[in-house]
């Protein structure tokens, strides 16, 4: 069970094992919880990356709860890794505990790159049980065929979900995100001159994340 009055890194018990999630609390009056996922364990990401780590720290000064899950295999989290699918039980199965443990306040989430994936995975799965998140937000979110060959089935048509990418994502096209978003007429925020990781522009990521999270 986590101590959300402790914070620092706690352990949960999931589907594959001990999920290890880091906890930052809220330091202004509380607003609500986030659960803010990390990027591709397959290429190094964790929650320690430095892309939720920052929207984590904003989030925290603007009075949210912050859990950062690291992924299966990931840090010590249990489990391998299992291209989202074990990933997204694992996130529901931590906002089942967010939600037990701080109930009547508001869920978001927040995902960059495969963490965006599993997040609209997610996010698919809290609304088709009648209980969404309040707010999404989704940045450099894959869709379809990716740099490195790999593939995503992204779940489209995600209620309050914020999607945003960089003009010039280097691993995820933005087409392919205009692709994805174009049956649902999901509305894309495109920053300019953005790379994946959105160098140099983390601020105005953070700056959109507050706005959206911030109407909840």
């Amino acid at each position: 069970m986590l101590d959300l009055v402790l914070g620092g890194a706690q352990f949960l018990d999931g589907p594959a094992g001990p999920i290890e999630v880091l906890i930052d609390l809220p330091k202004a009056q509380l607003r609500g919880v986030v659960v803010v996922a990390h990027p591709q364990p397959l290429l190094g990401g964790n929650a320690l990356h430095k892309v939720p780590q920052f929207l984590a720290r904003g989030l925290a000064e603007a009075g949210w709860l912050v859990a950062r899950p690291n992924f299966r295999g990931v840090g010590s989290s249990a489990g391998t890794h299992d291209g989202g699918i074990g990933e997204t039980q694992d996130v529901l199965a931590l906002c089942r505990a967010l939600r037990e443990m701080q109930a009547p306040q508001p869920l978001a989430l927040v995902g960059f790159s495969f963490g965006a994936f599993v997040q609209a995975r997610v996010a698919r799965a809290l609304a088709d049980a009648d209980a969404p998140a309040r707010r999404v937000v989704l940045a450099g979110m894959p869709s379809g065929e990716v740099d490195g060959g790999r593939r995503y089935d992204t779940p489209e048509g995600i209620p309050d979900a914020m999607v945003v990418h960089g003009e010039r994502d280097e691993r995820v096209p933005l087409q392919a995100v205009f692709d994805w978003a174009r049956p649902h007429s999901q509305p894309v925020v495109v920053v300019p001159g953005a790379d994946h990781f959105f160098t140099g522009r983390l601020p105005v990521l953070r700056s959109l994340v507050l706005s959206h999270l911030a109407s909840a």
